[in-house]
């Protein structure tokens, strides 16, 4: 049931729902006074909800920052990578990689330099529709592909959300007596909840490795701060939504 409430109000908290709600009150309403307001509201959500400058401040006051680890000498046990990062294609039965994958990416080439001894990837199926379609799978199928061993390798291919990632990692790992320090990897926006539910897991020993960062250099040029940006308006709609499940999970005590 959560997982299906999950995905309703990924769909009720779009911006867009509620520029659509506003316009569409504005037509139906018969008092003119309101319908204008509506409308006023709605072209005033929509730019600020486009504009490049406003949601990166967003995410800025949102997203940790951590240290650069490629050059640091410290060695970790290994790499807990969170999923998400990739859709399935039906008719080739491969996972074509999306903006998240830079989790996965990030981390493959510090298995190479020798600082971590365990690439540990957690992610099952996040889709209703396609419920057999398990991402871990197929992740294990491509880091195959480019040669990483077997013993290199620990899949978690279950877990439908962020919780069930640590649950289920924090359970495979137990049953191989699996100890030490851990790298927790996965997109910076991401981060503070996840890092909240996998010590809420029982993980002790893990440190924040974040990924494809959404807010860079403050930026004050025109285009930038004035025109709007429908890659902004995406960007928001993942802040809210992990918004709400940071809320949501604090609620039902997950993190």
């Amino acid at each position: 049931m959560f997982f299906y409430l999950s995905k309703l109000l990924g769909f009720v908290i779009s911006p867009l729902i509620w520029v659509f709600i506003l316009f569409i009150y504005s037509f139906r309403t018969k008092i003119e006074s309101r319908a204008k307001k509506a409308r006023i509201a709605g072209v005033v959500l929509l730019y600020l909800c486009c504009n490049s400058f406003v949601v990166d401040e967003c995410f800025r006051q949102w997203e940790p920052v951590s240290p650069d680890y490629e050059l640091m000498t410290t060695k970790f046990d290994g790499a807990i990578i969170l999923g998400g990062i990739g859709t399935i294609d039906q008719r080739l039965q491969k996972i074509n990689f999306g903006g998240s994958a830079d989790r996965l990416f990030q981390i493959v080439p510090l298995y190479y330099k020798g600082q971590i001894k365990k690439i540990i990837f957690t992610g099952g199926s996040g889709s209703i529709e396609f419920p057999k379609d398990k991402e871990g799978l197929y992740v294990k199928k491509y880091l195959k592909s480019i040669n990483l061993p077997d013993s290199a390798l620990l899949i978690e291919s279950e877990s439908k959300n962020t919780y069930e990632n640590a649950i289920f990692t924090k359970k495979l790992m137990d049953s191989l007596n699996m100890k030490g320090n851990f790298l927790l990897v996965t997109s910076a926006y991401h981060m503070p909840r996840s890092v909240a539910i996998f010590k809420k897991a029982g993980f002790k020993n893990i440190t924040p490795y974040i990924t494809n960062k959404v807010s860079g250099v403050r930026r004050y040029t025109f285009d930038h701060l004035f025109i709007p940006n429908s890659g902004a308006l995406s960007a928001l709609h993942m802040l809210l939504h992990e918004w709400i499940g940071f809320i949501v999970y604090k609620i039902k005590g997950y993190a």
